[in-house]
């Protein structure tokens, strides 16, 4: 089984290649049954003028994992996966290190699919906590 989360891991990797996921430096780095873990590192280029986590960059990673989950659980083959909804709560800030974000999935229904996604440092201290709405539009 492991082999085939590493696997899963590696396409969710390569797919980042010249998107805004690489530019953040963005890497999945745990799957499971119904969740999709990603860490981007925090350093000046995602900071606010202050020194600190842009709650930009906290938005963007949690759509960015929030959005492969759902791509990861719902037949890829049939659908397009878009993110329609997101909201975040920022708690705590952070000025170096790594953050980690979470997605569990709260509702997996045929066309929409609801996120829960905690953004933590390497600590498990929460950092920012976020809600995604994706949609899956059939490719015919």
């Amino acid at each position: 089984m492991d082999e085939y989360r590493d696997k899963i891991l590696k396409v969710c990797n390569a797919s980042s290649k010249n998107t805004l996921m690489q530019t953040l430096d963005i890497e999945y780095v745990e799957i499971g049954e119904n969740f999709l873990v990603g860490k981007m590192p925090v350093t000046p280029k995602v900071h606010q003028p202050d020194g600190v986590l842009h709650g930009g960059a906290m938005v963007a990673l949690a759509e960015s994992v929030g959005s492969m989950a759902s791509y990861i659980f719902m037949d890829a083959q049939k659908y397009f996966v878009r993110g329609i909804e997101i909201s975040a709560n920022h708690v705590k800030s952070i000025k170096s290190g790594e953050v980690f974000a979470k997605a569990i999935i709260l509702h997996k229904g045929r066309t929409t699919q609801l996120w829960d996604i905690k953004i933590t440092d390497a600590e498990g201290q929460l950092i920012s906590i976020c809600k995604l709405t994706t949609i899956a539009i059939p490719k015919e």
